[in-house]
């Protein structure tokens, strides 16, 4: 069993501040006052009525990558994995990685009957499911370090005709249907060692083109940069930042950057979890954080999630749940935060795995949400009960002189209004805004 109180040292140090930040911030950022206003066809008021409110959909995006979708052995464990991910979710990961979405050159691996790579499920078949389950998806990435085809590689000039290309077709086919799209992804990493290394990583001005090249494609949708963990929590430097520095100078360039992603994996072995969590799991210094982050301006998506439990032991899985409480309470009750991704839904089926090292990184293996055998850990249930549950809005009640008003988390509502024999069902959205009044006609 890990050290309980030792990994859970920060949170308890900084209780009562991380508490008031998070009530209030709640309060004030996810929720908002409605007034709605019931009329006949005609714009008569409609004196007495009885309404149940229901929320159905957060406006606020929580979800996980969908790489394992019909990837496992057999049926049973493929239909497991798709009603957990559809009973938590409303928001998925889809993997664009070039190099396994086009292996060999004009071939694309878009349709759902495509040749299986591991991890790497045909978009056809992700927007299939997401689509059938009210879950919005998002591009994971246009251009990331080391994941270039081998065939798209040479110098300068190639490359960047055949990106063009690659955006230019993947636009055509998924721009209508998938509004969010990571541009970049981990520009800090040690591209150089790695065999399909682009040489447009080593440009100057590599996330400007990035992002311009990606705009005039996808001039409808959301354009998103992302970056490592260790880029973001794990360096003290405050606005010398160098994560933030890159945003805010292509931001200065004139990058069209809509929404800042941020990693947040805790890839530390068990032996060292205590000493090297300590500063991540600092309430103040996370949003010390994210306060600095958003004075850029920009929207800030929580990317990648790996919260290790390091063991199927009882124990261990509570501290994983428990730290996945107040991570999760402290990034929705953020004004600039408008999603958190967590990042492997099921235990044990990693990058790893396809390397033929299944075994390799505790910290990596053990970070689902769902145990190896598809049984949900106390973590599972803290996700789905936070954004279920306990951050839900449901009400019973009656109308005043045909109004009512209340307060209620941002998201899609079901209205089921009854006025003597005749019951009728209204759908609304009730968005991030001071005040929204509706009008009903019955």
């Amino acid at each position: 069993m890990n050290n309980r109180e030792g990994i859970l040292k920060p949170f308890e140090q900084n209780k009562d501040f991380m508490e008031e930040r998070i009530l209030h911030g709640i309060e004030n950022n996810r929720k908002g006052f409605f007034k709605i206003h019931l009329q006949d066809d005609s714009g008569k008021t409609i004196e007495k009525a009885h309404i149940k409110i229901k929320l159905k959909k957060h406006e606020f995006k929580y979800g996980a990558n969908l790489f394992m979708l019909e990837e496992f052995a057999e049926p049973e464990q493929n239909q497991a994995y798709k009603e957990y991910f559809a009973d938590t979710f409303n928001h998925a990961t889809l993997p664009f990685y070039w190099c396994d979405l086009e292996p060999e050159e004009g071939k694309p691996r878009y349709d759902k009957n495509s040749p299986k790579v591991y991890r790497r499920p045909a978009p056809d078949l992700c927007l299939e499911f997401c689509e059938a389950n009210g879950i919005e998806p998002k591009a994971h990435c246009l251009n990331y370090a080391g994941f270039s085809p081998a065939w798209a590689l040479g110098d300068l000039a190639k490359e960047k005709r055949l990106f063009e290309k690659h955006c230019q077709e993947l636009a055509e086919r998924y721009s209508s249907r998938i509004p969010d799209w990571e541009v970049t992804n981990e520009t800090y990493w040690g591209t150089f060692s790695l065999p399909n290394y682009s040489s447009l990583y080593a440009s100057d001005d590599f996330v400007e083109w990035c992002f311009d090249t990606a705009e005039r494609y996808f001039h409808a949708n959301r354009l998103l940069i992302n970056e490592a963990t260790h880029h973001i929590f794990g360096n003290s430097k405050g606005f010398r930042n160098d994560y933030y520095l890159q945003v805010d100078r292509a931001l200065k360039n004139g990058a069209r950057i809509d929404s800042i992603g941020m990693q947040y994996h805790m890839f530390h072995c068990k032996e060292e979890e205590s000493q090297k969590t300590e500063f991540y799991y600092n309430p103040k210094w996370l949003y010390y954080t994210l306060d600095c982050f958003a004075k850029l301006g920009k929207p800030m998506q929580i990317t990648e999630v790996t919260i290790p439990a390091y063991s199927t032991e009882a124990a261990d899985e509570e501290i994983q749940a428990e730290i996945i409480r107040n991570l999760y309470r402290i990034w929705f009750s953020h004004p600039a935060m408008e999603a958190i991704v967590y990042w492997n839904l099921i235990d044990g089926y990693t990058a790893f795995a396809s390397q033929g090292n299944m075994s390799a990184g505790e910290n990596y293996y053990y970070g689902g949400l769902l145990r190896q055998d598809f049984t949900p850990k106390p973590a599972y249930y803290v996700v789905r009960d936070l954004f279920k549950k306990e951050w839900h809005t449901e009400l019973d009640c009656n109308t005043e002189n045909g109004e009512f008003e209340f307060k209620g988390f941002y998201g899609d509502y079901e209205l089921e209004i009854s006025t003597g024999e005749k019951t009728v069902i209204r759908n609304i959205s009730l968005k991030k805004r001071d005040f929204l009044n509706f009008k009903v006609t019955l």
